[in-house]
């Protein structure tokens, strides 16, 4: 009977369970993205997965979800990023320029059109296969599941007329907010423009200029791979952003602990530190050390998923500068052992960041300022020593930094004695640990966890088969409807049509008196 009663509710989770389709990006986005993968299938949903070949993180094998391998070279490749993290770094110690900032930019630029043109040479071949598509038609998926960061499961899922539920902080024209929700420059700061809510006559110039030179890059970069993509598969009329915007549901990965005050919209979810849990239990000989710390504690240092190891002379200065230190610290680092290596620092390839962050002798956490770490230092109430060195993790830091909660050091102007001081003064300058508290206190203050709340809505989608009663239909708007350009101009033709009615008449009336009184004169 036991056995019959748990068979009978395997049963019935599965016929209540929904079908949804992901579409990943790989590297530190695949990380966030498993955790609602692995929650929905311990709801009893069906998760199936359509990826590359070459996927650096995502495994084909998983007792989470089903694989739909495409043989096509459209994920991180391991090597390739390597050498463009290096030569990343190695631009920014060598000089710190206009022109070395103009390279830089040109080769972050260079490495995300190559992304987007496999993305959609990926999505090309798929539609192409009229088996597959056949079949993921038959599959009846009650949606798909994205990160929008990658148009690829934004165009398989309007292929598919399914509802689009999005895992979000970027789209492919920016930060997320900035694709759906009003973004007043006054107070908005651009991403990478290092400013708060609070600007300055001469920062709103600087936000503006940023923000047109981002626009730049979409003109460039985006609009020349998306365009005759979504025209010649979609339809001439359609833009493909509004295949991005017209999404049910947007999971942003970010809240306002984190982000500075603005207007948002209703389908947008703010599930910021879904992935963040209570600390378990270190490894035996792990929390050993740990314990050896005494009264000095520990710190922790990695620098996520995508860089593994620094140049030598950088991680000689950062061994050096541990070892003069009291504290015990725990270093992921893959690279060669330095010569200064102090006997408290302890060098692994892999550490459990989370449980680490979360152990109560843990002081300081030396981050590169990737979302999913720093969200795991505000969920755990540790400061931060930032050493960013692309893409988002700057303007991260900076936010970290506004709040009083982190030390961020410019990587190009590391050595020694900076880290040291740096360390020194998270360490031992109470203001970071309780303004951390205090961000840690503000965060877990919710009526619901984040990752229950992105469970709910997913699932909501599945009941309604979508949410368009939450979605603005502002995206179907022209840029001149949007503005009401076309009603000011309207407005103001008629206001100049009264006026000069107005002139003509006091003209005519003018003349007619002036004439009538020329002739009782005459």
């Amino acid at each position: 009977m036991y056995r019959l009663i748990l068979l009978t509710m395997a049963v019935s989770s599965m016929v209540n369970g929904g079908k949804v389709l992901v579409f990943p990006l790989d590297g530190s986005h695949w990380v966030n993205m498993n955790v609602i993968i692995e929650e929905l299938h311990a709801r009893g949903h069906e998760v199936t997965m359509v990826w590359p070949s070459n996927s650096w993180y995502i495994k084909p094998d998983s007792p989470y979800y089903k694989s739909i391998r495409i043989n096509i070279t459209a994920g991180f490749d391991p090597k390739s990023f390597g050498s463009y993290v290096t030569r990343t770094l190695n631009m920014r110690r060598q000089s710190s320029s206009l022109w070395s900032r103009m390279s830089l930019e040109y080769d972050l630029l260079t490495q995300f059109y190559q992304m987007h043109i496999h993305a959609l040479q990926m999505v090309e071949q798929i539609f192409e296969d009229e088996a597959l598509m056949q079949s993921l038609h038959d599959a009846k998926y009650d949606l798909v599941l994205t990160d929008p960061a990658i148009g690829g499961g934004v165009l398989l899922g309007h292929r598919l007329g399914l509802p689009l539920v999005y895992n979000v902080r970027w789209t492919i024209q920016g930060e997320g907010h900035q694709a759906i929700t009003p973004s007043p420059l006054s107070y908005i700061p651009t991403t990478g423009s290092m400013l708060t809510d609070r600007m300055t006559f001469m920062q709103r110039v600087r936000n503006i200029i940023i923000y047109i030179l981002e626009r730049t890059h979409i003109w460039f970069m985006i609009d020349p791979n998306y365009k005759p993509f979504v025209h010649r598969h979609f339809g001439k009329d359609v833009h493909y952003m509004e295949l991005f915007q017209s999404a049910d549901i947007w999971l942003m990965r970010n809240d306002f602990t984190f982000e500075f005050p603005r207007p948002t919209m209703p389908n947008i979810v703010y599930m910021s530190g879904f992935q963040c849990k209570p600390s378990k239990p270190l490894p035996k000989q792990l929390e050993e050390f740990v314990q050896s710390s005494g009264e000095h504690g520990v710190i922790v240092m990695t620098l996520g998923t995508l860089v593994e190891k620094l140049p030598d002379d950088m991680a000689e200065d950062i061994a050096a500068a541990f070892a003069e230190l009291p504290q015990k610290v725990i270093w992921r680092h893959k690279g060669k052992k330095p010569s200064s290596l102090g006997n408290n620092t302890l060098i692994l390839d892999w550490l459990p960041q989370n449980d680490l962050l979360g152990h109560p002798k843990t002081k300081v956490f030396v981050a590169h300022g990737g979302t999913n770490g720093t969200q795991e230092a505000i969920y755990h109430g540790v400061p931060l020593v930032g050493l960013p060195l692309m893409f988002d993790q700057q303007d991260n830091f900076f936010r970290m930094a506004s709040r009083g909660v982190a030390k961020v050091l410019d990587i190009a102007e590391l050595n020694k004695d900076i880290f040291l001081e740096a360390l020194k003064e998270v360490l031992y300058e109470p203001s970071y640990r309780e303004k951390m508290k205090e961000l840690s206190s503000l965060h877990r203050d919710q009526p619901m966890k984040p990752l229950d709340r992105a469970m709910f809505w997913i699932e909501f989608v599945m009941r309604h088969k979508g949410a368009a009663h939450l979605r603005t239909e502002s995206y179907k708007m022209s840029t001149i409807q949007y503005h009401s350009i076309d009603v000011l101009a309207f407005l103001l033709t008629v206001v100049l049509l009264l006026f000069t009615v107005f002139i003509l008449i006091v003209k005519f009336l003018w003349k007619r008196v002036f004439y009538s009184s020329k002739a009782k004169k005459e």
